[in-house]
């Protein structure tokens, strides 16, 4: 076994040893239950969902769904009581993730052993107070500091469902957790959470006896998890005291009684003291070298003082110069420069070639062949005798005027810039005429080029808006019922584009008090913007009531 260290060499900060007992400060904590609890809070202190049915305000109940409970939801589709009774209205929500939240990373070094807290004071008590006896025998104040371990920044999403007997109960708590989205839920007085709330599907279910509104939506929520502990049992808050007295100590190894010399030696017989203030000679205190320093001047430095010798005993002077100002904005000039390479801005000049790109602002004169490797850019006119191109695709030029690219069909030929022709052109023995703007396409011509304006045109006009009225599908409430046959909209019928069958009754579908309505027997009619429903009374065998709710569904404009 090691033997311990003395007491003098242990480092132990006694401060953090301190008790917590009977102390009020208790450690923070966020775990995941508490952020499920926050939504429930919410829902039910602040957004207070409630519906009217029969004349009455009833408040509508959240529920936290188990896996169990879920299951049996998505199967069935609601949820009932204990006497098999569907219940609504509800909402209901679970948690389906929990990620890391990226946006704000946390680098703990180490999770076991967190190097990053937060710390705060805690005021004087009655235990820990500062006075005017601890003042006078030099004590300073003691504060009490909890470091805290930061949290892990998470993102949690739910799913939720919301049931209703009516569309009206379904729009009134809608509306209102809509109006909450991006808020801060939960608990004011313990943590609150920002929220973030995805798009809402609805559902109308229909069966033999139960008409059911359902609303299916997700949440978000950007929270922080901080456990009771890590995984050593040690606590997340950590406290710590500081200091009553702080001492400091002097120790001095030997006694230095001739503090001044010279050529670096204490000499005895010099005076022990110096008056504050003054400044030693040249010389004083000085250390000299066993080996000197020697400075020799090399080709093309000059040295004021060449070859001379460095101790420290006394001071030197030596000025380093060159044969000429060689800064940025000198001339300097050299008899010869010998190198591989030359740079020049962006150019190099090597043995053989050159590298980047050379202007050249007079005239050039060659007097044996040049070979260039990359591209030759000429401001001026370019004369020759003779050219000879070495491509597999090239360019004649006649003297007629005419030109001729390449020599078989599989040649490429690129062009970097704007070509004007001011004829015909033809494309495999296609001739083309014209470039047409006709956004009608009513020339129906089989020599020219349309457009991207013209095709533009041609398919918002006829293509987008077929597409837009074949997508188009609302939904309309009745508003008032004239007995016993017709059922007024405020709604306008979505008119069919050219080409298209006009709208008729066979582009709606209507339900009366949940109940589908036969075609056979209805009819409809658009005056200005109401869209009335017209039943043939004998044919469906039944009259319409004023408390009758008929839903239409089908190609309204909006």
């Amino acid at each position: 076994m090691d033997k311990p260290l003395p007491r003098k060499q242990r480092v132990l900060n006694r401060g953090y040893l301190y008790s917590r007992s009977g102390e009020n400060i208790k450690n923070p904590e966020v775990t995941l239950i508490d952020i499920d609890s926050s939504i429930l809070f919410y829902f039910d202190k602040v957004i207070q969902p409630s519906v009217e049915d029969n004349g009455e305000n009833v408040k509508v109940p959240i529920m936290y769904a188990s896996p169990e409970r879920w299951n049996s939801i998505k199967k069935q589709g609601f949820m009932r009581d204990k006497k098999r009774q569907v219940i609504t209205p509800v909402v209901v929500y679970r948690r389906t993730s929990v990620t890391k939240d990226e946006a704000v990373p946390q680098d703990k070094l180490d999770a076991n052993n967190p190097h990053m807290f937060y710390t705060f004071q805690k005021k004087f008590s009655q235990e820990n107070k500062y006075d005017k006896f601890s003042q006078q025998i030099g004590l300073l104040p003691q504060r009490e500091y909890y470091n805290v371990m930061m949290p892990d920044y998470v993102t949690i999403s739910y799913d939720f469902i919301i049931w209703t007997s009516y569309i009206e109960q379904m729009n009134s708590i809608v509306e209102k957790i809509v109006y909450s989205d991006g808020a801060y839920w939960g608990d004011p007085e313990k943590m609150r959470f920002r929220s973030s709330i995805d798009s809402f599907e609805d559902a109308t279910e229909i069966g033999d006896t139960e008409r059911l509104v359902r609303t299916n939506f997700s949440v978000t929520l950007r929270g922080y998890l901080l456990p009771k502990g890590n995984f050593d049992h040690r606590s997340t808050t950590q406290k710590f005291l500081t200091p009553k007295k702080v001492i400091f100590g002097a120790e001095t190894v030997d006694n230095i009684t001739k503090n001044i010399g010279r050529s670096g030696q204490f000499q005895d017989e010099l005076p022990e003291e110096t008056t504050i203030g003054s400044v030693p000679s040249v010389g004083d205190l000085g250390i000299t070298l066993t080996n000197p320093i020697v400075f020799n001047a090399g080709t093309g430095v000059t040295l004021s003082a060449d070859g001379a010798e460095f101790d420290g005993g006394s001071r030197i002077t030596q000025t380093i110069s060159i044969g000429q100002d060689v800064s940025p904005t000198s001339n300097v000039v050299f008899n010869s420069v010998s190198a591989s390479s030359l740079i020049l801005g962006s150019t190099t000049f090597n043995d053989s070639q050159i590298t980047g790109s050379i202007t050249f602002s007079d005239s050039l004169t060659l007097t044996n062949n040049l070979t260039i490797d990359g591209n030759a850019t000429v401001d001026g006119t370019l004369t020759v005798r003779e050219l000879h191109t070495e491509f597999v695709s090239a360019s004649i030029i006649y003297e007629s005027g005419s030109t001729q690219f390449g020599d078989t069909a599989d040649d490429t030929h690129q062009f970097s810039g704007s070509v004007l022709i001011s004829g015909s052109f033809s494309i495999n023995n296609q001739s083309v005429t014209e470039i047409s703007d006709d956004v009608t396409l009513a020339d129906n011509s089989n020599t020219a080029l349309v457009t991207e304006n013209a095709v533009k045109s041609y398919v918002n006009t006829n293509v987008i808006e077929a597409n837009s009225y074949l997508r188009k599908q609302f939904f309309k409430t009745s508003n008032s019922i004239t007995i016993p046959s017709t059922a007024s909209f405020n709604a306008v019928t979505a008119s069919a584009p050219t080409g298209l069958t006009a709208t008729s009754k066979n582009d709606f579908v209507f339900f009366i008090n949940g109940q589908y309505m036969e075609h056979d027997a209805l009819s409809i009619q658009q005056v200005g913007s109401t869209f009335k429903l017209i039943i043939n009374n004998d044919s469906i065998g039944y009259d319409l009531e004023t408390d009758d709710e008929i839903l239409a569904i089908g190609k309204f404009n909006s």
